[in-house]
């Protein structure tokens, strides 16, 4: 770890005044015949060059030192199931590997703020709308790679106005939080899954990825430097918004040479504003969609919430808190608002049951999605199944009084219960309160204990 003088010189985010370098190759050897008449190797390596989404002046680099030499350079080789020549993110060979974790924790630079930021009152907190006093900023570029990761005070973004992330929402992010627990250590919970999550997400949006240790090691870092930003409270937490955005400065649809990884912290009370466990109701209508097959509905990335905002505002209208997500001519019952969705009822077969929807492309897989599963099928006292689920599969069950509880589930609310649901002008009313809700307090009181430290588990990862 490393620490220096506030004025570090560096010129600004995705700055860079010197020329982009070649990417090294090794030796190749004697070059092989080729097995299509006319077409050389080295000739369709530059082809592949052409295509890279290299600087015109490195390409030339490369070509001309092409000629008289045998190198091998990364495009032409690839790992074992990669179908891809990727460039700015995925696969590119065994180089890209090492790009890709070329960030190093141990390399970190800190130069913390040195004014600070009143703290608020716990219980007053707003989700979101506060933040602390520093950042973490990793910058990276076909080019150079990724950089040194700085922490530093916490401050606006310089971005060209061309870059991508703004006019393509090449970006991405993810949520997870930091707990003071009753012992007054700081836990993370399950944060593994949050960085393979978000390096699934990069792959998808063609952004460079990463060593998830190493980010994870950032970021608790971070947390540590900021550990009096984390509530004194088992009714609040630290929320941390890793984010990637891709800053290509150009209005070219295509994949990034420029990007940015940067970490923000917020205090964070309850998510809704009706309370941490009040029932919340919900607005149904197979007209708007939020993801389809093929999208990109399993990945944490901005437009897949910002497309949702109209149809939020909407349910706001009618009354509703937030939107039932459906899918297909058969109404299937996908995602609420910003959460994954359970039922516990007695299903077609006069079993007790908890379902949620299938990992099928359209359904993100939260970490707290994960966590109710596992520990349901780990209790073992009723069917678990991930499986689809229609409306017309849960208006039937409501009719014969086989539904018990609907929850929502995430990070940033934990679990939330389900109340009411307006579907074709119809408020269809959820028996989830008047059952307790016992297994949806039974899932919050048990995810709570862990991540609060009353309960030990190797889902808690201790920052200090």
């Amino acid at each position: 770890m490393q620490s220096e003088p506030a004025s570090d010189g560096r010129s600004g985010h995705g700055s860079s005044s010197s020329a982009p370098a070649a990417p090294a190759g090794g030796s190749a050897g004697p070059e092989p015949a080729s097995p299509r008449q006319g077409i050389t190797p080295r000739f369709a390596s530059m082809m592949k060059v052409k295509r890279s989404g290299f600087p015109a002046r490195t390409l030339l680099s490369i070509l001309r030192g092409m000629r008289n030499s045998s190198e091998t350079f990364p495009w032409q080789t690839r790992k074992a199931g990669c179908h891809k020549d990727c460039t700015a993110g995925g696969c590119m060979g065994e180089t890209a590997k090492k790009m890709a974790e070329s960030f190093k924790a141990s390399d970190l630079i800190i130069t913390p703020a040195t004014t600070f930021k009143e703290k608020p009152d716990p219980s007053g907190l707003v989700f979101g709308t506060v933040f602390t006093d520093n950042m973490l900023t990793i910058e990276w570029s076909v080019a150079s790679g990724w950089e040194k990761p700085y922490i530093k005070p916490f401050g606006n973004l310089s971005l060209h106005p061309a870059s991508s992330a703004l006019h393509y929402s090449l970006e991405l992010f993810e949520g997870m939080k930091a707990y003071r627990g009753v012992d007054g250590k700081i836990r993370l919970f399950r944060p593994t899954l949050n960085m393979e999550r978000m390096v699934r997400s990069a792959r998808r949006a063609t952004l460079p990825c990463f060593d998830q240790n190493e980010l994870l090691q950032c970021i608790r870092k971070l947390v540590e430097v900021e550990k009096e930003w984390v509530p004194y409270s088992t009714d609040a937490s630290l929320y941390i918004r890793p984010t990637l955005i891709g800053t290509e400065p150009s209005l070219g649809v295509k994949k990034p040479t420029k990007a940015l990884l940067y970490v923000i912290l917020s205090p964070v009370g309850p998510y809704f504003a009706s309370g941490s466990f009040n029932p919340i109701s919900l607005w149904a209508d197979p007209k708007y969609v939020r993801a389809w097959k093929g999208g990109t509905g399993d990945c944490k990335m901005g437009g897949n919430y910002g497309a949702s905002i109209y149809a939020q505002q909407e349910a706001v209208e009618l009354g509703c808190q937030q939107v039932l997500w459906l899918y297909g001519e058969d109404h299937q019952i996908t995602e609420v608002g910003t959460m994954n969705l359970f039922l516990y009822w007695i299903n077609e077969n006069g079993e007790n049951e908890l379902a949620t929807p299938p990992l099928d492309g359209i359904i993100l897989p939260g970490v707290t999605r994960q966590s109710i599963l596992d520990l349901a099928r780990n209790w073992k006292e009723f069917k678990v199944s991930e499986r689809y689920i229609t409306m017309s599969d849960l208006t039937a069950a409501l009719e014969k009084n086989r539904v018990k509880e609907m929850f929502g589930a995430g990070t940033a609310c934990i679990v939330c219960p389900i109340s009411q649901i307006l579907y074709k002008g119809k408020h269809l009313h959820i028996p989830t309160m008047e059952n307790g809700p016992q297994l949806a307090t039974r899932f919050l009181n048990k995810l709570s204990d862990i991540q609060y430290g009353r309960e030990d588990s190797d889902w808690a990862v201790l920052v200090s």
